[in-house]
């Protein structure tokens, strides 16, 4: 059995085997730091197809950039068309939550079948490049056929993580503007048969929008009897939408995050293959939902555009026994296999037993994304799951920067427990003071990203240009987290600002406050997060009311506000919510309280006495 990690003191290298397997190269880090622009160029001429060179490598005219201008190329083409001279190799593996249903596995000739009746039924539906299409489907094979379809046709979509709520679908389709919404009639989670076109039609309600429905009982086979359809890919500038995504923002309304068509291509690609080690002839299981970034990058786009396998799980991977993950590692031969920490603590809770009966021999690099890693995970993922022969990777990355951008490189490493890395070769980070300052080394300061931004970062925010000037101060991209270097790795702490990073998916304090504040009878909720052994973090919600209220009726408006992922795990009602003379809500005392930890400055408050009231109701609920 192959070993690709040795100990070293506390730290962890790759083998000499794992050096020389190593699809990065020894030397990538020297040659990206000779010329970083040159360097991605390099990378897009090799790892992407074109229909059209670019004549301008890099521009950036303050805080407006561009990658690969004048460059044309299409995504699907590049994820679906070019590797049809393997026909028959496998590109989706999907495993039904249920045992009892077959797995089922989508040939790349199968997947450019599928893709090109779904672009045709978009194309019908009057969808042209640049037009929306808002995809509300669990993770069946259509969620990635119709991404793909999407990218075809010029489109530009807008996935929404299926457990959304109706109303959170709806402030997406609305603000995106979207023609089109492709979703399902039902899918499976925990055994439950959840009705998602009950949610759909909901969130439809007065909006002038045409659906595509999924029947869950054809998953995979939605075209199997139509006429065969070929849809030409459309030439698209390098610059081009390729899809927004929404994500929490300190302002509670979503924001849509903009990708463009070259970079993002040319990073998820390089991104896939060098952070995974990523061959053609093997399959990647990234857990995230398409929903999120994670899913866009790593189970949907990345390993097609390698040419390798993309395994797809319906539902909970502990369900419907503890070991179903193990299970479906084992049977289907998984080379990486890439989670998210609460999922992992989650596992860990069910003991080290079940982890036992299976060797995992095909596994090669594991995976962590969503949140930092504590060490005991780490080392409990390492032992039972890589049974401590493979390495741990810990992928720092938010939905603005596309793609992974803090990581050790399977082939040069290190692998430090709690430490993301080295940024990716060819994008800059540095780690600085509130003036912008570099700090030094393993002094704790602000995470910003450099120019030349990476090929991947945001290109905008949806008719939102006044949000999009916020990431950016002084010229580098915030971050918005916190970390430190030692020895030239960087370890991540956490969000500088209000946002809460719930089971790896991140929520904003704000959207969760206007959840509550929308219920009659509150006056002014507040919103911070608290420790949490299996998520990570939870919300904690602080409510002032006007009326007698319940724990009860909080969480089941943030339920059907957002979904279930933002529900408090505690409500507290308050007399008085802390603030500062100007208005400010002060978190920062509350998260104090909820940690027990002491507060004895309240000098900038306009009611001090709030806090002592606050701190006898969180002893007592203690």
């Amino acid at each position: 059995m192959m070993k690709y990690v040795e100990k070293k003191g506390k730290v962890f290298w790759p083998t000499a085997k794992a050096k020389e397997i190593g699809l990065a190269g020894q030397d990538v880090y020297k040659r990206a730091g000779e010329d970083r622009i040159k360097f991605w160029e390099e990378l897009a001429r090799t790892g992407v197809d074109w229909i059209e060179p670019w004549h301008t490598a890099y521009e950036q005219k303050g805080l407006k950039f561009g990658w690969f201008l004048g460059g044309k190329l299409n995504l699907c083409y590049n994820a679906v068309d070019r590797h049809l001279d393997k026909p028959d190799q496998t590109a989706v593996i999907f495993v039904p939550e249920s045992p009892d249903e077959k797995v089922q596995r989508i040939s790349y000739s199968e997947l450019f079948k599928q893709v090109n009746q779904a672009a045709g039924l978009l194309q019908k539906k009057g969808v042209k490049k640049g037009d929306v299409v808002a995809i509300y489907l669990p993770m069946i094979p259509e969620a990635l056929v119709f991404m793909l379809a999407c990218a075809r046709i010029g489109a530009i979509h807008s996935v929404v993580f299926s457990a959304f709520s109706a109303d959170a679908l709806r402030t997406r389709i609305k603000d995106g503007g979207a023609k089109v919404l492709v979703t399902a009639n039902y899918y499976f989670r925990k055994g439950k048969k959840i009705n998602l076109l009950e949610q759909a039609n909901e969130s439809c309600r007065g909006i002038e929008i045409q659906k595509i429905v999924v029947d869950r009982a054809k998953r995979g086979r939605m075209f199997e009897k139509a006429e065969e359809v070929i849809v030409k890919p459309v030439e698209m500038d390098a610059e081009d939408a390729a899809f927004i995504l929404y994500t929490s923002g300190t302002t509670g309304k979503p924001k849509g995050v903009m990708h463009a068509v070259g970079g993002y291509a040319v990073q998820a690609y390089w991104s896939c293959r060098d952070v995974f080690n990523l061959k053609e002839n093997e399959s990647m299981w990234c857990t995230a939902d398409v929903g999120w970034i994670t899913g866009h990058t790593y189970a949907c786009y990345g390993p097609l555009l390698t040419g390798a396998t993309t395994l797809i799980f319906e539902g909970l991977p502990n369900y419907p026994e503890p070991d179903r993950y193990l299970e479906v590692i084992d049977k289907e031969k998984v080379n990486v296999f890439y989670t998210a920490p609460t999922a992992l603590r989650m596992f860990a809770l069910d003991g080290t037993e079940h982890t036992k009966k299976y060797n995992l021999d095909s596994l090669k690099i594991l995976g962590s994304v969503g949140e930092p890693i504590d060490e005991a995970t780490w080392m409990w993922f390492f032992k039972n799951i890589g049974k401590s022969r493979c390495p741990v990777i810990d992928t720092y990355w938010q939905t603005e920067t596309g793609s992974a951008v803090i990581c050790a490189l399977p082939g040069i490493g290190p692998f430090i427990p709690t430490y993301a890395g080295k940024p990716f070769p060819g994008i800059e980070y540095k780690i600085v003071d509130d003036n912008l300052r570099k700090v030094k080394p393993g002094k704790k300061g602000m995470l910003v990203q450099v120019p030349p931004f990476a090929p991947g970062l945001m290109r905008g925010v949806w008719k939102n240009e006044k949000r999009y000037i916020k990431y950016f101060k002084k010229g580098v991209y915030l971050a918005e987290d916190n970390a430190f270097e030692k020895g030239g790795n960087l370890r991540v702490l956490g969000r500088a600002d209000d946002i809460i990073k719930v089971a790896g998916h991140r929520m904003s304090t704000a959207e969760i406050e206007n959840a509550i504040a929308g219920l009659k009878g509150v006056a002014e909720a507040a919103v911070v997060s608290k420790a949490d052994k299996l998520r990570g973090e939870v919300p904690v919600a602080f409510v002032k009311a006007k009326r007698s209220l319940t724990e009860e009726e909080v969480i089941a408006r943030v339920v059907k506000m957002i979904g279930p992922i933002a529900k408090p795990a505690e409500v507290y009602f308050v007399e008085d919510i802390p603030k500062t003379r100007s208005g400010k809500m002060m978190r920062r005392i509350l998260k104090a309280l909820i940690a027990g930890e002491e507060v004895t400055n309240t000098s900038t408050l306009v009611n001090p006495g709030s806090v002592g009231e606050i701190e006898r109701l969180v002893r007592g609920k203690v």
